[in-house]
Parts: C-alpha cells; sequence; structure tokens
C-alpha cells in the first residue's frame, strides 16, 4: 500500500478549544497549535482539559516541531503538559514565543524547551514538511496561518482568523498570498469554523474604538473596562484615546500586566508618554482623569473585575456613576458567572455597558462570507472543516459543497481519527488513542472516571458516614455506630431518620456477627447495601456511603 499523508486532530472538533491537529507521512511529524479546554459542568473539580497526546508521545522520535497559529490558550495552553511527555523546538511569531516562555517559566520547563521565532512570507523546514507562515488578522496580535507543503502538495491550515480591511497596528489578512498559493494549487485547506453560523462580514476592531471614544466624550466619571487580555489592539485603542481625553491609565489583574508587558517589550503596543500610572495612584487623581483596564471579562471568580464588584480589590471599590464596560462576549458556558459580576455592578450603581445593549466587542473570528473568501481563493481540492462543535463542521462542510467542492472531497473528522490524503483521494482510515486528559491541581491525568463518577455522587445526593467500633475478641458491636452526614438532605420533622439508619447499621452488624464473618470488606459491603438500600427506600436519594470499621 502507497504511503499517504495522514493528519490526526487531537481537539478542536466537535468542541470548543483544546485545538492541536498533527500532520505524518512515513517517519516525520509537525503540530500544528497545542490548546487546552476549560470543564463541563460535570467534571467537578477539574481545573483545565488537555488533550491526550499517547499516540504522539509513543511517536516522539518523530516529531519534527510544533507550530503555533497564536498565543490563545486553546491553542498554546497545553504545551507545559504535552512537553512532559514530547520535546520538539516550538515555531512561533516573537508575540507568541513571549507568551509561552511566560508559561514555561511558570511550570519551570524553560530548560527543556527549544524556540525558533518565524515571520510570516518566510519557509522553515521541519523533517519532509516545508512550513510557510501567512499573515491573518485575529483577536491577538502575531496571528498567522500556515501553508504546509507535504509530499502530495499544499495544505492550509488556517487557525482563527477574520478579514479585517482596516486593523489596528497591522496589516490587513494577506489575502494575496492565500490567492498565489490557489492559482499555484492547493490540496486541502483546514479551515476555522467557530463564526459559520453569522452570515455577512465581521466587524472591523476600528469599530470599538469608535464607540470608545463616543464614551469618553463628555464623560466625567471614572471608567473602568474589562477586555480579553489577549486583545493588544483593543488595548491599544483604550490607551491612545484615554491620552487624547487626558486621562491616565491604570491596570490590574496579572494576565493583563503580563501580556502588556510583553507586547510592549516586543513592539506590539506603544504606550503613550506618562499615560500609564500604577493602580495604587488611582485614589488620588480625579474620577475624569483616570481609566482603569481590567481582566474578569468572562466574569472568572477571583479576577480584578470581580474582586471590584464583590469588595475584595485591594485598591479599587465600586462607586456609584462608574461607568464599566464590558468590552468582551461571554463565552459560551461562561454567560452565568458574567451576569453575577454584572448585576453586582449594577447594585453597587454602577452604569454598566455590556453587549447585550451597546456594541461594545467584535469578534476574532470570521464570518460566514469571510470564510467563503478563503475557500474561493484557495480553491482546496480537498477540504476539512475545524475548529467548533459537530453543527459548526457540518454547516462548513456545507457551504464548501455549495463552492463547488464535491461532496466526496469534504471530510468531517472526529477527535482521533485518522484522515489519509494522496494526490488523489481523501478518506478516514482508523482511529489512534485520543481523548481529555483533566488537570486538577498540580495532578495531570490523576482525575479518571470513577474519580469523577464519586465527585458527581458527592455533589448530587450527598455523604453519609457510618462510624462502628467491633471487639477484637468476640465480633460484637461495642461502639456505635455513629452517623455522620454531609450534604445530604432529608427532611427535619423526620429526626427519627438518623435512629433509623443507625439501627440498620446495627442490624447488618449483628447479622456478620452471627454469621461469624470476619473480613471487613465483606462486613462494610453489607453495611453499606442494607443503609443504601433502607435510605432510597425512604427518600428516594442514594447518597455515598462509607462504612468505617474500627477494631476495639
Amino acid at each position: 500500500m502507497a504511503d499517504k499523508l495522514k493528519i490526526v486532530a487531537f481537539g478542536g472538533l466537535n468542541e470548543i478549544g483544546k485545538n492541536i491537529t498533527a500532520y505524518e507521512f512515513k517517519n516525520d511529524i509537525i503540530i500544528v497549535d497545542c490548546g487546552m479546554g476549560f470543564p463541563d459542568e460535570d467534571l467537578y473539580g477539574v481545573d483545565v482539559v488537555v488533550p491526550n497526546v499517547a499516540y504522539l508521545a509513543k511517536n516522539r522520535e518523530k516529531i519534527r516541531g510544533i507550530f503555533l497559529t497564536h498565543g490563545h490558550e486553546d491553542h498554546i495552553g497545553a504545551i507545559p503538559y504535552v512537553l512532559k511527555d514530547i520535546t520538539a523546538p516550538i515555531f512561533a511569531t516573537p508575540m507568541t514565543l513571549g507568551l509561552v516562555k511566560l508559561k514555561l517559566e511558570e511550570h519551570r520547563l524553560m530548560d527543556i524547551a527549544q524556540f525558533v521565532e518565524i515571520e510570516a512570507g518566510k519557509t522553515y523546514k521541519a523533517g519532509c514538511f516545508i512550513i510557510e507562515p501567512i499573515h491573518i488578522n485575529h483577536s491577538i496580535a502575531g496571528s498567522v496561518s500556515f501553508s504546509i507543503t507535504t509530499p502530495f502538495g499544499v495544505v492550509i491550515q488556517t487557525g482563527d482568523f477574520k478579514i479585517d480591511p482596516t486593523p489596528i497596528n497591522d496589516d490587513m489578512t494577506d489575502l494575496t498570498r492565500f490567492g498565489e498559493l490557489g492559482k499555484k494549487g492547493v490540496l486541502a485547506l483546514l479551515s476555522d469554523s467557530t463564526n459559520v453560523e453569522r452570515t455577512g462580514f465581521s466587524s472591523s476592531e476600528r469599530r470599538v474604538g469608535v464607540r470608545f471614544d463616543s464614551l469618553f466624550d463628555g464623560c466625567k466619571e471614572r471608567i473602568i473596562i474589562t477586555t480579553f487580555a489577549s486583545n493588544v489592539h483593543r488595548v491599544q485603542q483604550i490607551m491612545d484615546i484615554a491620552a487624547r481625553y487626558g486621562r491616565k491609565v491604570a491596570v490590574t489583574g496579572r494576565s493583563m500586566e503580563n501580556m502588556i508587558k510583553v507586547a510592549v517589550q516586543l513592539g506590539y503596543m506603544n504606550v503613550p508618554p506618562d499615560t500609564l500610572v500604577d493602580i495604587a495612584a488611582v485614589k488620588n487623581l480625579p474620577k475624569d482623569k483616570i481609566v482603569i483596564i481590567t481582566t474578569g471579562s468572562q466574569g472568572e471568580t477571583m479576577s480584578a473585575l470581580y474582586r471590584m464588584a464583590f469588595s475584595g480589590h485591594k485598591y479599587i471599590e465600586i462607586q456609584p456613576g462608574d461607568h464599566v464596560v464590558m468590552s468582551a462576549s461571554a463565552v459560551p458556558g461562561n454567560e452565568t458567572t458574567v451576569s453575577k459580576i454584572v448585576n453586582e455592578l449594577f447594585r453597587k450603581g454602577a452604569e454598566v455597558m455590556y453587549r447585550a445593549v451597546d456594541e461594545l466587542h467584535v469578534s476574532g473570528h470570521g464570518f460566514q462570507d469571510e470564510l467563503k473568501i478563503i475557500l474561493a481563493l484557495t480553491k482546496p481540492k480537498f477540504f476539512i472543516p475545524v475548529h467548533g462543535e459537530h453543527r459548526h463542521l457540518k454547516m462548513h462542510a456545507e457551504i464548501a459543497k455549495t463552492m463547488g467542492i464535491p461532496a466526496a472531497n469534504v471530510i468531517i473528522s472526529e477527535v482521533g481519527r485518522v484522515i489519509e490524503l494522496s494526490r488523489k483521494d481523501i478518506c478516514l482510515n482508523g482511529i489512534v488513542q485520543s481523548g481529555r486528559t483533566f488537570v486538577d491541581g498540580t495532578g495531570i491525568g490523576d482525575v479518571g472516571s470513577i474519580v469523577l463518577r464519586d465527585r458527581k455522587h458527592l455533589a448530587t445526593d450527598g455523604m453519609l458516614v457510618i462510624v462502628a467500633g467491633i471487639s477484637l475478641e468476640d465480633g460484637s458491636v461495642v461502639s456505635g455506630p455513629d452517623i455522620i452526614t454531609r450534604g445530604f438532605v432529608y427532611v427535619k420533622e423526620n429526626t427519627t431518620l438518623i435512629d433509623e439508619i443507625r439501627a440498620v447499621a446495627l442490624e447488618s452488624l449483628n447479622q456478620c456477627n452471627t454469621r461469624n464473618i470476619s473480613d471487613f470488606t465483606t462486613i462494610k459491603s453489607a453495611v453499606k447495601g442494607a443503609v443504601s438500600q433502607y435510605l432510597y427506600k425512604i427518600t428516594k436519594h442514594n447518597p455515598m456511603i462509607l462504612p468505617v470499621i474500627l477494631e476495639v
């Protein structure tokens, strides 16, 4: 059988986030992006979700490099965890590398990392692959797509992108290069599907600047703006407008401070002279002479805005009349936490401007017409929608078909599925080990299905501990059983329930003694079974039951 190009996504399909794709041909593998995801509501106690890269770790000697499209967490967040299994040079633009280095310093992994700074328009060889970064617009500076020259032809992976004709401090997406590649022939296109449901074109980032200007004009109150820390261009606009209106700018929130520091050092941001002040100096400035840029646009607990709203910030407390601008849309799943902050800000007398009533944010992902433009320019033989839930992938696939790509040449894949490509055909063929690895505190992969099942059990029905002392001599019950409950709700009027549980447990223990059962595991199982059956019959609840047997 002839060798084929293999493309495997280890994340980013049928989900938002955790983007990572591997390209493999014979003895060479390159990886595009290495992102993390955030836990669903049913992943109790899990901090972040990273891709399972066991297959890549098994083939680590083949990996020639990790290529990063941009510096958002869903594209770089898993690097500290993956580098513990895979050692490969990291190729990225200066902005993205700066953020990766910050992350690796926190994890104390700088000594094992190798970095290669890349530039749009230049080419980089990695095994049998030749990779060319292509400049694109997104909501973070230094974003690129990749043109990957493989033994069978050119494959383009867009990364997250939009087409902004009037970007901030940057050139617009290099449509010319996409068109040139299309004329030469593109074997396959892997394109961002995040905003495929939205028709037309996304708005330019400059539109937000115009709206900010109108908010500053004539405002006599303190202005507090929260946005994504990574949106350097938006922060730049805020600083420029603040300087124009004679306001000082204070920054609060670790991620925002780090992002601005990296952006300034690398030349992606220019802070107007005498504009930045320390957050501690805010209390000494008039209300109409200060702007505060803060983290917390997603309602994160303990973010700077959260602490302001709930009177926990060291330097800033929300005051009546404060203008609070939410310059970000809520990521799916964060709507409740964002609403909580907004409500509390209103309660404290602030005037809150958020997207539901005032357009103060534009997306970093292209809408339908922008996706169509990339398809039209590249004219790929094969099309693979990526970066989205299944409905997004399906809709993007249908758009590709309407633009002339045969249905047989469009593949909707899944995490772990192997896409095989040649010059003539494309197909799904096989599956490799993949999935999710849960990070809980400092533990990586410690939380498995059994632990999650127990956590869910505790969260829904609570816990009941039965403690009893058994005589070492004759096995009789000499103390207890005592009943301890946590999170187990029962009718307070039924004061006899605990006594009844105690009686059921005692009866079970006595039966074990009568039957000369001395094995503690068997005794615990008997007690647990008896109490569980009784509780469900009486309360219709199934709390976690933990018998504790002590020898006395």
